[in-house]
């Protein structure tokens, strides 16, 4: 994805956007929904283990990306099966089915050329580094991505999936079906969610 897809904003929209996160996740109704928002991760994590079965060698994270929330808020939930503690960051998702860069994931696609996210349940692979640098290969498990690794649908970390993209442009850049974390975030992800793991792909 270019810069170019996004149109240009003026600066007090990036100072609207800061001043009304900042004033959203101060509010009890922000925290009870944060707290709801932790207990789907953990329960979608749970269900996706039970589904699995030996198809995942490590149990002890979990990740789950939730695409019924817009690119501009945290959606991509690192479990931990052992505490339930959950760490939330921005990820991506694939322009196919938003092809106005609304933000917000339309619709799932498994098929080759759509340039969408795939639901499902999928088994992170090995590292290696490609043209976004070091990234993570993810096999899917379900009829629903099934096709992940000939559409070579990736973990890997992207320029528009940093947080000062949602303050500028109010949304993240989309991938072309691969999860794209900010660069920051990737270390931490490629860490504890490494090969062997389970990632779900759903809308909670």
């Amino acid at each position: 994805m270019s810069e170019s897809s996004f149109k240009p904003f003026a600066r007090s929209r990036r100072r609207f956007l800061q001043a009304s996160f900042a004033t959203l996740v101060s509010t009890p109704l922000a925290t009870r929904a944060m707290a709801a928002e932790t207990e789907g991760a953990v329960a979608a994590a749970k269900a996706g283990l039970a589904r699995s079965g030996d198809k995942v060698t490590h149990r002890d994270v979990v990740g789950v990306a939730d695409f019924s929330k817009p690119s501009r808020v945290p959606r991509f939930h690192l479990v931990d099966m052992a505490s339930g503690a959950v760490e939330t960051l921005l990820v991506a998702h694939g322009r196919g089915p938003d092809p106005q860069h609304t933000g917000w994931l339309q619709s799932f696609s498994n098929r080759l050329g759509s340039e969408a996210t795939s639901e499902g349940d999928y088994r992170t692979g090995e590292y290696y580094v490609g043209g976004h640098g070091r990234s993570m290969r993810l096999h899917g498990l379900d009829a629903t991505n099934c096709n992940a690794e000939e559409r070579a649908v990736v973990v890997h970390s992207a320029w528009y999936a940093k947080p000062t993209i949602v303050l500028e442009h109010g949304r993240l850049g989309c991938s072309e079906g691969c999860f794209a974390v900010s660069p920051s975030d990737l270390p931490k992800v490629l860490a504890r969610l490494g090969p062997g793991r389970l990632l779900v792909a759903t809308k909670l």
